[in-house]
């Protein structure tokens, strides 16, 4: 083949290309908040019977062979020494003891939310059924409930006061809202924006992986519990968990962990989330939903239905919670 030059001809007669008609750039994914979404799948996940089977008996097997250990350490100690071997005794049944009233704790916590849970159920058939004397019962139980909280002292006064006034079921619970829940509500709301900037700064900031899950569901569990805590609840370690658990299998079946349109635009607005790095968005959207599981939980555990003049608006507590966290510009 015969080297020479080579000719290019750069002039030709095809148009140039024109700008306007290139296809537009495909939009990055926006952030879904993965962290809130992973946490919420866990926590709502029923174990099979076959895996409750399986840790029922594995406890128990290892709960016997650690009792026949420590009977038999205590009794050869006894043996050899007795005043070591009584000594033992004692400290292995004084934790006997000890997990005997965490135990009792435990069983009194499952106990207080099941009163909370009775309150609600029995405030829905009042209003469902417009009867003054089952929300004169439901009040009267719900200042019972509230008795030895003195936070609680001026408003339980108040509605005691005032319930001989209201001559229909939704005025009387509407009363109680106003003068007994109205502060519980703003505590709670609190503590679902602290854990809502808490989730967001880490996702954002804590680049190491599945830091952003873990901290997505540690601090919704202790959102939840202080929820429970603040109406009442007092839920202990199962009890706390019975109670995460619900309140996401009720977020999971509703689709409310999905991310939507309503969970940034109080925040960022219009088209300001395309500004933002990848990192910062997810932070924003997994802590708009950290916000919903708050509200969610609010709703379990408050003993009283929200009515539409109090019911939370999530929109406002995310604006509340997660505006002037990153800046805007």
């Amino acid at each position: 083949m015969a080297k020479g030059p080579v000719l290019i001809d750069l002039e030709t007669d095809e148009p140039a290309a024109d700008v306007a008609k290139a296809p537009p750039v495909p939009d990055l994914v926006p952030p879904q908040g993965q962290a809130m979404q992973s946490a919420a799948r866990f926590a709502a996940r029923k174990p099979s019977a076959l895996a409750r089977w399986f840790w029922g008996l594995a406890l128990a097997v290892v709960g016997a062979a650690i009792s026949v250990a420590a009977w038999d350490f205590a009794t050869s100690l006894i043996a050899r020494a007795p005043i070591l071997g009584w000594g033992v005794t004692g400290l292995i049944a004084a934790l006997v003891l000890v997990a005997l009233i965490i135990a009792i704790r435990e069983l009194a916590a499952i106990g207080r939310l099941s009163r909370v849970d009775g309150l609600r159920r029995a405030a829905d058939e009042a209003l469902a059924d417009a009867d003054l004397t089952k929300a004169r019962e439901v009040t009267t139980r719900l200042i019972a409930f509230y008795k030895g909280r003195d936070e609680t002292k001026w408003g339980r006064d108040r509605l005691s006061e005032r319930m001989s006034e209201q001559f229909d079921a939704s005025g009387l619970l509407a009363l109680a809202e106003d003068e007994l829940l109205a502060p519980l509500d703003a505590a709670a709301s609190r503590e679902v924006e602290a854990a809502a900037r808490q989730v967001a700064t880490v996702t954002a900031l804590v680049p190491l992986a599945l830091a952003d899950v873990v901290t997505a569901l540690a601090a919704s569990l202790r959102m939840i519990r202080r929820v429970a805590e603040i109406y009442g609840g007092r839920a202990g370690f199962l009890g706390s968990w019975r109670l995460t658990r619900a309140v996401f299998v009720h977020l999971v079946a509703t689709g409310a962990v999905a991310v939507g349109d309503d969970l940034l635009e109080p925040v960022l607005g219009g088209s300001v989330l395309s500004k933002l790095s990848r990192r910062f968005g997810e932070g924003l959207v997994n802590g708009a939903l950290s916000a919903r599981v708050g509200v969610a939980a609010m709703e379990v555990c408050r003993p009283l239905p929200f009515s539409d003049r109090h019911k939370p608006s999530v929109r406002t507590m995310i604006k509340r919670a997660l505006q002037g966290l990153f800046s805007k510009t």
